[in-house]
């Protein structure tokens, strides 16, 4: 894996235009060494061109694309990157381990180590005990991981995923997402596309929206929230016992009906939450349970969108 101090991956201003529809329109990001980029957006909103592009499997009209410091041409090559398709792309007559074998040769992984790297994508895939198994007779999530093993071979730096857990149980999805944050420990990064908000929401660094070829928003998911909706947080406060009713709700709180219930929305988490505990107090109330909640990656999602996001 490269050790180069430079950012892993850059791209800036690309454009790439099919007939009179831009698929990407000038999309600028850069990609952290051991981060992991979800890149999320409608159909048809140029993320899988975007993936293609930073492969070398279609040409720019504008616009580069820099891995480590180092600006490709169309015919560079890039052995940096492995690229992990929507589509499986394995061969079902194969075993696991059979499969392993032509992907690393494919890559270029020499004789010596391909055994080494062979044997290491089997346990980092948990398929060692299916290793000798015809892939025919693999679950789906299993053809899955194997699917994402044979683009490590040639021990890329950077790994770019289009919709790794489409079609999966809740159980394979987390063993992928276990998978790619071993490979982030180890200082690879990551870009994935997915359909799944969840999933973006609570494993991903650093979110890209992109709409119409162009990236409308980037940033954690507080980033995004506080700049697209505000940083508001709604509060529910539990109380052992209702609310006296001659005393007035805390400031931005209302009182439920059996009183009970305080909801409060606190523009200021920090301060606001710690002002409304102390007016409980102050009030003789005792706290048994609170509850936090804020704007959601689905919200921010439709509002610069104004789609949902559908597989």
């Amino acid at each position: 894996m490269t050790t180069a101090t430079a950012v892993p991956l850059s791209v800036d201003a690309a454009r790439k235009t099919y007939g009179k529809v831009a698929a990407l329109d000038g999309v600028s990001f850069d990609v952290r060494a051991g981060e992991l980029v979800g890149l999320l957006g409608p159909n048809g909103a140029g993320k899988t061109t975007a993936i293609k592009a930073i492969a070398g499997r279609i040409n720019l009209d504008g616009g580069s694309v820099h891995l480590f410091g180092r600006a490709l041409t169309p015919r560079d090559p890039r052995p940096e990157i492995g690229v992990v398709p929507q589509e499986l792309a394995v061969y079902p007559k194969l075993t696991a381990r059979e499969n392993l074998e032509v992907f690393g040769e494919l890559y270029g992984v020499g004789k010596s180590a391909l055994k080494q790297r062979v044997d290491w994508a089997l346990e980092w895939s948990d398929l060692k005990d299916r290793a000798a198994e015809s892939v025919l007779r693999f679950s789906g999530g299993m053809k899955r991981r194997l699917n994402i093993a044979c683009s490590l071979l040639h021990s890329p730096s950077i790994v770019l995923l289009d919709e790794p857990t489409v079609g999966v149980d809740p159980q394979s999805r987390e063993r992928i997402y276990e998978m790619l944050a071993a490979l982030q420990k180890s200082g690879v990064s990551v870009v994935l596309t997915t359909h799944h908000l969840e999933e973006a929401e609570q494993r991903c660094q650093r979110i890209l929206i992109i709409d119409h070829g162009r990236i409308v928003a980037s940033g954690t998911l507080d980033e995004l929230v506080r700049h697209t909706l505000g940083g508001t947080r709604t509060v529910h406060v539990t109380l052992a016992a209702a609310w006296p009713a001659s005393t007035p709700a805390p400031a931005r709180a209302t009182v439920s009906d059996d009183g009970r219930t305080l909801q409060a929305e606190l523009p200021d988490l920090g301060a606001s939450f710690s002002a409304l505990i102390d007016a409980i107090g102050r009030a003789g109330g005792t706290v048994t349970d609170v509850k936090l909640t804020g704007a959601t990656l689905h919200e921010v999602f439709i509002a610069l969108t104004g789609r949902e996001l559908r597989e």
